[in-house]
């Protein structure tokens, strides 16, 4: 089984804790090579790598990433979060060309159940298989001719590498990433669903299960795939019950102080058995937390409301992290 990641300096522990679980999940997986695409990572980061690597007798292989400009030709907006994420993109250039099948995991996932299903799906022809993101705003679904298609989720993604270079798939999404002028509201997530939305085979949702299934009632969520595919009850009931990979989405994320992600405990675990054991906690988020659980605790009786409310933060929410991002960078460029 073959996994990529992207990373840099600052997500290094996250990831670190990714591939833990994935080792201690699938133990009777008899090869299963890492590769992380890294940017600006640290040696002591790369040694701390390889000592995971050491302690699983699995193989971690590093690829530094020196200049995503070499893959993207075109300037591009990530609308405050770091560049590295559009290195899934250009995967098929990045990894050695014998690799015929990757599967993508975002850094900020816990596998907790075995992925030997996963690794083997039939994909029926489909060059990527993924999770549909059922409260994907219609607009945006529309801006990108999706009335009628499911819209995926880019954190866990399976592909077939060789059929994605033969048909140049890595290139069409590119250059779809391109005609809009860089500019997307989910950057590479909305370049994958634009250039491909017709050939992407739907992966179970216990294969990129985040909160929204248990924030948001079955009738909702199939309320707000209108005209599309949509999971079963039976399909997403399942995913509740027994998820495979875990997918921290949002800002309640298990390294925040504060957070109470149903999940949390998982993270914590398997972060304690990596290198990066002694990581502290991200400081600052109490308050947050405080107003955020007891919002959820007055809105969860309206569940269409709360929707309405999330939907309209969350340009906002990008807005303030890509003025943070270029603050941060204007100090460091001083």
């Amino acid at each position: 089984m073959n996994i990529a990641y992207t990373t840099n300096e600052l997500f290094a522990a996250k990831v670190a804790a990714s591939i833990c679980s994935v080792f201690e999940n699938n133990k009777a997986m008899e090869e299963i090579v890492i590769y992380i695409i890294g940017e600006s990572l640290s040696d002591k980061t790369i040694e701390n790598y390889e000592k995971l690597s050491r302690k699983y007798k699995r193989d971690i292989r590093i690829i530094q990433l020196v200049d995503i400009k070499k893959y993207l030709d075109f300037d591009f907006d990530t609308s405050g979060w770091s560049q590295i994420i559009v290195a899934r993109l250009a995967l098929d250039q990045m990894l050695p060309d014998e690799i015929e099948k990757i599967l993508y995991l975002d850094g900020d996932t816990i596998n907790i159940a075995p992925l030997n299903e996963l690794w083997n799906t039939n994909m029926c022809g489909a060059t990527l298989g993924a999770c549909i993101e059922a409260t994907a705003d219609i607009k945006r679904r529309t801006a990108l001719g999706m009335e009628t298609i499911p819209y995926i989720n880019s954190g866990v993604l399976l592909m077939d590498l060789k059929q994605w270079r033969e048909q140049k798939t890595g290139r069409r999404i590119l250059e779809f990433y391109k005609e809009n002028n860089g500019k997307l509201v989910s950057c590479d997530q909305d370049a994958i669903n634009g250039a491909l939305k017709e050939n992407i085979h739907y992966l179970s949702p216990r294969y990129n299960f985040y909160n929204i299934y248990w924030t948001y009632p079955y009738r909702t969520l199939k309320k707000r795939m209108k005209n599309t595919f949509y999971y079963s009850k039976a399909e997403v009931n399942s995913a509740i019950a027994s998820p495979a990979i875990i997918h921290y989405l949002g800002e309640e994320r298990p390294w925040r102080k504060g957070n109470r992600h149903k999940y949390r405990g998982e993270y914590k675990k398997y972060l304690r058995k990596t290198p990066w054991k002694n990581e502290r906690m991200e400081e600052g988020w109490q308050l947050y937390f405080a107003l955020w659980n007891t919002f959820n605790v007055i809105i969860r009786p309206f569940p269409e409301l709360r929707y309405q409310i999330i939907n309209h933060l969350i340009p906002v929410m990008m807005k303030w992290r890509s003025k943070q991002l270029k603050k941060k960078k204007a100090i460091t460029q001083r």
